[in-house]
């Protein structure tokens, strides 16, 4: 029965998630009665295994790293990128399964799976489940994008367009792996976070030279790479640049170009229960207004500024929230209210809402069954590098 324990807990979380996505793209929700009582399954299930097998560390160990996945998901929650459903879940799967369960390793072509990282498990089904919404989202905003709003395709390919600065920061970054690959021969250990920490402040100083020196310095490195090894330094510089002309277009498809295509605004009377608000609606000394700045832009003010309370400001008494549960009905009156009493307009701005349990569905059979996506790709990188 012990032995059995922690098999159980993964039926339990595959059962879970499939239900979970199933409410998401049904209702788009993801229930309360499934999340808590999970939560506190998961820690009973581990307890009962832990005290049996005489672990009281991994005990501790899970209840805290249920702790640290919920204070994650919860800053994740606080900048409007999950939704409060996401988060439990997330907690819920955590508790189910704390640790990399060893009772799932096989063996394939030789190689042994799941690939683990050396973080606990939880991570890295928040890393798996977060790459796999990435291909959905861009697919479906780009959709709306091309759809229904056109006057955005040219913000979502700017930094496409902006080529010359992309090639000379794939030259830059070019220079400063070089410039770490040949260094780190001389320290006594080689660990490719080393060789990642010395590439990114080589990059940070190059960046910062003046421009006829950074065009010397490059000019000369990248020689050097060259005759060093051809072949990978110019399939280097072309993955480099293409990488970065994706990554810009995805970065502003995921920011300013997704929270435009995916916002809409709509007449009082056209709202309906279950619409997501943009932002919250509050009052304070008898006016209402919104709060639609994001947690990122308040964080940016505050450290720019010096003033912390940029962060959670009062804005007095709040109205309505954003929350995933979306509008009810007593919302929606109280809006035709405000609106009637002429204290807003006869606009109200609402999100559409994204499924993400699906993919967090996908990312727990990835992490069970395959291993951690990103350590996967870094040993790849890793590989090809040496």
């Amino acid at each position: 029965m012990i032995i059995s324990i922690p098999l159980i807990a993964i039926i339990i979380a595959i059962v879970a998630c499939i239900y979970a996505s199933y409410s998401d793209l049904r209702w788009g929700i993801i229930p309360n009665k499934l999340t808590f009582p999970l939560i506190g399954v998961g820690i009973l299930l581990n307890g009962i295994y832990y005290i049996t097998t005489g672990n009281l560390l991994l005990l501790l160990g899970t209840l805290i790293v249920t702790l640290l996945i919920f204070l994650f998901g919860y800053l994740f929650w606080k900048m409007g990128a999950w939704a409060g459903g996401d988060v439990k879940l997330f907690t819920s799967l955590a508790a189910l399964i704390p640790f990399y369960p060893a009772i799932l390793n096989y063996q394939l072509f030789n190689i042994n799976f799941p690939i683990t990282a050396s973080y606990p498990f939880p991570l890295t089904l928040i890393i798996n489940s977060i790459l796999s919404m990435l291909p959905f989202l861009l697919i479906y905003v780009s959709f709306i994008v091309i759809k229904n709003k056109k006057y955005l395709i040219g913000e979502l390919l700017s930094p496409a367009k902006d080529y010359r600065k992309n090639i000379v920061l794939s030259l830059v970054i070019t220079s400063s792996v070089t410039l770490a690959y040949f260094i780190t021969p001389h320290f006594p250990f080689q660990i490719l976070i080393v060789i990642s920490a010395l590439t990114f402040l080589f990059s940070l100083i190059i960046s910062r030279l003046p421009n006829q020196v950074k065009a010397v310095l490059i000019s000369l490195v990248t020689v050097f790479a060259l005759i060093h090894n051809l072949p990978v330094t110019i399939i280097g510089i072309i993955v480099l640049f293409i990488s970065l002309s994706i990554f810009g277009v995805v970065r502003v498809l995921l920011t300013s170009v997704s929270r435009e295509a995916l916002q809409d605004d709509y007449h009082i009377n056209e709202l309906k229960e279950g619409m997501i608000p943009a932002y919250n609606l509050y009052e304070k000394d008898g006016e209402v207004y919104v709060d639609d700045k994001r947690f990122t832009e308040k964080f940016k003010k505050s450290v720019k500024t010096g003033d912390l309370t940029h962060i959670n400001n009062s804005h007095g008494k709040i109205l309505i929230y954003n929350r995933a549960a979306g509008l009810n009905l007593e919302d929606i009156n109280l809006l035709k209210k405000l609106v009637s009493e002429g204290r807003m307009n006869d606009n109200y701005r609402v999100k559409k809402g994204i499924p993400f349990a699906p993919s967090i569905f996908i990312g727990l059979l990835i992490s069970l069954f395959i291993g951690d996506l990103a350590f996967i790709l870094l040993k790849i990188l890793n590989a090809v590098l040496y």
